[in-house]
């Protein structure tokens, strides 16, 4: 079973229904009327407010895995919702975690412009409360989960190749510049980091 924590109206759990048409998904969001679309893709879909107490029904419940994307940085202590929504993994369950990197190539320019302008979306959304970098994103989310171990961090992003993308190389080689760039420079590179961490299990706990 999988838990998709901030699922919107159900984005990810129609991915995995796609994929895994067995999958059974659940979901939490704060909005009523995403729940409602959520629930076409989901098993149940809880409404409340992530940063309270998790109802007592799903609290019961333990999960294969929990999926938290883009969702941690609107938070005022995400850390600690890490920390309480990992306590519904079950051992050797993961935690998928996503989150926007501040310093991307293209937010270091517009840095650099003095452009610091919240907007609607985006890095600066202006819902963010935290920020983070390949750097620190890390250590700052499973800082407070120490039964959470980290076994990969990637990113996704781009190089700006500008006119060569789109009128001179072939499309492959567009894709695998991006996939070298992310690899050697992801804090630059890389517009969302991507972590993964598993719970540990009862033979390995202290």
């Amino acid at each position: 079973m999988v838990l998709d924590v901030g699922c919107g109206a159900g984005d990810n759990a129609r991915l995995l229904k796609s994929k895994y048409p067995g999958c059974e998904v659940h979901g939490v969001t704060h909005s009523p009327t995403e729940a409602e679309i959520a629930k076409k893709w989901m098993t149940a879909c809880w409404v409340f407010d992530i940063e309270s107490d998790i109802p007592i029904d799903l609290s019961a419940m333990r999960f294969d895995a929990i999926i938290l994307s883009h969702v941690l940085e609107h938070l005022r202590d995400p850390a600690t919702i890490l920390r309480k929504f990992a306590s519904l993994l079950l051992p050797g369950g993961c935690a998928v975690i996503a989150v926007p990197n501040t310093l991307s190539w293209a937010m270091r320019w517009q840095f650099i412009r003095g452009d610091f302008e919240y907007r609607l979306d985006g890095v600066l959304d202006d819902t963010h409360l935290r920020f983070f970098t390949y750097l620190t994103a890390d250590r700052y989310l499973l800082g407070k989960s120490p039964k959470l171990k980290l076994v990969s961090k990637s990113v996704t992003g781009s190089v700006p190749q500008w006119w060569l993308r789109r009128y001179l190389l072939p499309n492959s080689w567009s894709v695998f510049i991006d996939a070298l760039g992310c690899r050697i420079w992801p804090n630059l590179f890389g517009d969302q980091v991507l972590l993964k961490a598993v719970a540990a299990r009862l033979d390995t706990e202290s």
